[in-house]
């Protein structure tokens, strides 16, 4: 007999579906040869510090660095205080009857990273020395199923996968169990006060922004704007600098000659600089990006957008969604025009759709060696039929960004005309030549949100043109905007640095806070500690958030950088870097960061 082990009983489901086991029993599904079994997420975790005799919450325990760790049974809360799960207990139990049974093992759970935990802690803790294969899938499509079984890998393969995967539990574990202890014993013992490898950086940069806004001082600055006319098209013009000072302002604007002041030739044509721009189409969707782009089209959490894709993955209409490549090989690529063929229907995106299918599709989303473990994001090609709103939206994002990724680049001219009228101002405009990929959503032109012109008449160098119009404008300077969940996970993509270009960003993306998979858990788990709330769309920091940050926010575990690194050790132990040498950096950094709250946690005593 075969056992197979998914990461949930739906996904079990599905996979005997497709092998036509019907035979349900407590804990397992069986039937032509194979039993599909199930765990229930994390069975198993990190053991807690008592189960390492530190018991109680001390200074003299500190730091707590285990010789080797334990694995321990998910808790419960019950009226007798806090106690192994039952349900855990008896899922184990029947894993390892059927394991001890196996004549193989096939693992399913998720292919990514923590679907490797998952299954490996399983394994230990059972001291099952059996052999074990791999499901290695990007679809939950029977025909990516069944094709999956043909080429099941050596479980060896994914050794480093756990390597990488363990580390990062106990990096965890070191850095949040000291941490949280040191500053809430050292700031009285009156709270818990949480801290976390990415969870602190996190909060730190929501202060940050937070306190950079809130202390902002506006400085009032002028503009001299004029309106010119070409044969009955007006545009605007404004000065070149602007003025600190309303009187240099004031003299700028008494020497423009408008029509009101008798001059009727008031704006000399200076110089016309025209060019033109091919604006790339964006690259495929990865989680992170798409729960970008959720948050500001709908106004989705992280954590509800990969609620969605996950269900619409285990109901086969999309591929696997925790991904962090926005790329795909070439044997993928070789199945997009059947994709696109299946949205020439689509009400919304039809149109483009049929276009493509006659066109050389653009590769710019084609690159195999940026693949990771999974492809980017893609329709399957399963009909959706009838989708609830929340997933009729996020699976069209799905298919729209497939279709502008293949699309042709937008072309565009941008014009820059400069004007003397007793002073030098400058007119901008973007004119697109041809849409490109930008015709799918049809959606205005980030570049000319800014602008004054909507378009820009035809006009030469050495043209006098009337001033019909002149204003003194006040304005003031503003803040960066509060982070909201869009903002903060694109910063997150780059531990905080300002990225706008997104193929700089992805090459940023293993020295990232966090992984695609875990960020929207972050951002989860700093509101449920009451460090953050939510205020309309923005992640604005509590009390308490703003009072651990001002104790935290020089200390090691606050820096964005430094846990980025962390970030691209893990993927370095993952194609094959030291894990013992990682293991004695992450101590010596919890050494150093519990000495440092020790000290710092008595200042917030007052505080919180």
């Amino acid at each position: 007999m075969k056992v197979v082990i998914a990461e949930k009983p739906s996904v079990a489901r599905e996979l005997a579906k497709v092998f036509g086991a019907t035979g349900k029993k407590d804990g397992y599904i069986e039937g032509k040869n194979y039993s599909f079994t199930w765990a229930f997420g994390h069975l198993l975790q990190l053991a807690p510090p008592q189960e390492y005799g530190y018991y109680g919450w001390r200074v003299q325990n500190l730091p707590m660095l285990p010789e080797r760790f334990k694995l321990s049974i998910r808790k419960v809360k019950t009226k007798d205080g806090i106690v192994d799960d039952p349900s855990v207990k008896k899922q184990l139990d029947i894993i390892n009857k059927l394991f001890e049974e196996a004549e193989e093992i096939i693992v399913a759970t998720d292919a990514g990273r923590e679907g490797e935990l998952i299954f490996r802690y399983i394994y230990h803790y059972l001291k099952c020395k059996k052999p074990f294969k791999r499901l290695w899938i990007s679809s939950q499509t029977d025909a990516a199923i069944k094709d999956g079984f043909r080429n099941l890998k050596p479980g060896t393969e994914y050794d480093t996968l756990f390597s990488s995967a363990h580390c990062r539990s106990v990096s965890d574990w070191l850095v949040g169990m000291n941490a949280t202890q040191a500053l809430s014993i050292s700031a009285g013992n009156k709270s818990v006060l949480s801290l976390g490898r990415v969870q602190t950086p996190t909060l730190a940069m929501i202060c940050s922004r937070y306190l950079e806004t809130k202390n902002f001082v506006p400085q009032t600055y002028y503009q001299v704007a004029i309106m010119l006319n070409k044969e009955g098209q007006t545009f605007k013009a404004v000065s070149i600098q602007n003025f600190k000072d309303k009187e240099q302002a004031q003299e700028v604007f008494n020497k423009v000659l408008d029509v009101a002041s008798g001059h009727a030739a008031g704006g000399h044509i200076l110089n016309v600089e025209a060019k033109s721009k091919k604006e790339p189409p964006p690259l495929l969707h990865d989680l992170s990006s798409i729960q970008q782009e959720a948050n500001k089209k709908k106004g989705y959490t992280a954590d509800q957008t990969l609620g969605l894709l996950q269900n619409l993955y285990e109901s086969k209409l999309v591929t696997y969604p925790r991904t962090g490549s926005r790329y795909i090989g070439d044997d993928i690529f070789a199945t997009i025009p059947s994709l696109i063929e299946k949205q020439t229907n689509h009400p919304d995106f039809g149109k483009q759709a049929q276009f493509l299918l006659g066109t050389t599709l653009n590769k710019r989303s084609v690159n195999a060696k940026k693949v990771t473990d999974h492809h980017a994001i893609l329709p399957t090609g399963e009909n959706p039929g009838y989708l609830r709103e929340d997933l009729k939206a996020v699976y069209e994002m799905v298919v729209g960004r497939m279709l502008e990724a293949f699309h042709k680049e937008c072309l565009k001219d941008l014009t820059k005309i400069t004007v003397e009228s007793g002073s030098k101002f400058t007119a901008s405009g973007t004119v697109i030549k041809s849409a490109g990929w930008r015709s799918v959503y049809n959606e205005p032109d980030d570049e000319k949100k800014d602008e004054e012109n909507a378009s820009l008449p035809k006009v030469v160098a050495g043209e006098h043109l009337p001033v019909e119009n002149k204003a003194l404008v006040e304005k003031q300077t503003k803040p960066k905007p509060l982070y909201n969940e869009a903002t903060l996970l694109k910063a997150l993509e780059t531990a905080g640095k300002e990225i706008e270009d997104e193929e700089l960003r992805y090459a940023m993306k293993d020295s990232g806070l966090g992984t695609p998979a875990t960020r929207a858990s972050i951002i989860e788990t700093l509101i449920t500690r009451e460090y953050v709330i939510r205020e309309k769309k923005n992640l604005v920091p509590t009390n308490k958030g703003l009072a651990v940050y001002e104790v935290v926010k020089e200390k090691k575990i606050a820096q964005a950088e430094l846990t980025g690194q962390w970030e691209k050790r893990l993927e370095e132990i993952r194609s094959g870097a030291s894990v013992e040498e990682f293991k004695e950096e992450i101590k010596a950094y919890t050494r150093s960061i519990t000495a440092e709250l020790l000290q710092a946690g008595k200042t917030l005593a007052t505080a919180v």
